[in-house]
């Protein structure tokens, strides 16, 4: 069937087009075109491409703020991480991603730079927005954060940690403090006695971790705090270097080195490696995370692997279940990790 070309209406006068105006073209009624948009599964194909069709032809870009009053729903999630340009966070964003599109929700971020009052700001402007649900990294959060998040009334999940405080609804990631532990456990077994760590932004989930490491060691009956060397400055692979360097200068009978990620990890190995330092022989380096190099670099990387997709991706199924009003099971979900041995320790 051919389009009739659009009529000038008093709508395009104005120089918008509207729902009705694509209706006429595709010669359908306006509840039709609303359902083809919205709800394109319950329109049969042949009416579906003509009403495309239309949209294409007219430039028509659907009314938001008339949608949601329509509907009490503006089909966006709002998502609050510390940072979009970590590879850490790039995983997590593609887990909610791949589940957000298909549902036909829109992802709105925001980006705190582990800043406390950031947050506060940021998750105020997003409010304002009526985002349907909030995806917010960690459960360290500020009193006036808490407040506007309970008063919103929507469906929110906490990220990438669970364990230390109750969640406000719904919390998906995993326990830090465990997952530190487990390394410093593991290298204890392995036969060092002089192992430290280093850390860099330091944020709550980084001390959490660093925690747990460091009560392995304690157990073990080794000098916990003797070989610990941290900067709150943001990670790097430069500033692995440079980590390790100074603990090297300080400690130069070191055996083992647990870093707070896998990109200061690199950085310790390549600065072992510039001082001709035997990895593991001569000092062993173990990181966080599993990135995808951890695998690749020489010597590989041993690593704790932290389901960062899956993460974003439970997260983003909790919230589209809730906003169904389908059944959700647990609305507390650890997630686990598991120790990659390879060979750098």
């Amino acid at each position: 069937m051919t389009l009739d070309p659009p009529t000038k209406s008093r709508s395009r006068s104005k120089g918008r087009v509207t729902l009705s105006d694509v209706a006429k073209t595709a010669n359908v009624s306006a509840i039709t075109v609303s359902r083809a948009l919205n709800e394109p599964d319950k329109v049969s194909d042949k009416v579906r491409q003509r009403i495309e069709e239309a949209v294409a032809m007219l430039g028509y870009i659907p009314n938001r703020a008339a949608k949601a009053l329509a509907t009490n729903s503006t089909q966006t999630i709002a998502v609050v991480i510390p940072s979009i340009s970590n590879t850490v966070f790039s995983n997590v964003i593609k887990g909610i991603y791949d589940v957000c599109t298909p549902s036909n929700y829109e992802v709105l971020f925001a980006n705190t730079y582990y800043s406390i009052q950031n947050e506060e700001n940021l998750v105020g402007k997003l409010l304002t927005q009526h985002p349907d649900g909030i995806i917010i990294t960690g459960l360290d959060i500020s009193e006036r954060t808490e407040k506007l998040l309970r008063n919103a009334n929507i469906p929110i999940v906490q990220i990438m940690e669970v364990g230390p405080r109750e969640a406000i609804d719904m919390n998906v990631g995993i326990s830090h403090y465990d997952a530190g532990k487990e390394m410093g456990e593991f290298l204890v077994a392995k036969g060092y006695k002089r192992i430290g760590c280093i850390g860099t932004q330091m944020d709550f989930r980084t001390q959490r971790r660093m925690s747990g490491f460091l009560s392995a060691l304690a157990e073990a009956g080794l000098e916990a705090n003797r070989y610990v060397l941290t900067t709150p400055e943001p990670s790097t692979v430069r500033l692995g270097g440079q980590l390790i360097g100074d603990m090297l200068s300080e400690h130069p009978d070191i055996e083992a080195v647990f870093c707070n990620n896998d990109d200061i990890a690199y950085g310790a190995i390549y600065e072992c490696q510039r001082r001709h330092l035997r990895i593991p022989e001569q000092i062993a380096i173990t990181g966080f995370n599993d990135l995808d190099a951890s695998a690749c670099i020489n010597p590989s990387l041993t690593t704790i692997k932290a389901p960062l997709y899956e993460i974003g991706k439970t997260a983003a199924e909790l919230l589209i279940k809730r906003l169904k009003n389908q059944p959700i099971e647990c609305n507390r979900i650890d997630l686990g990790v598991s120790l990659q041995q390879r060979d750098s320790a």
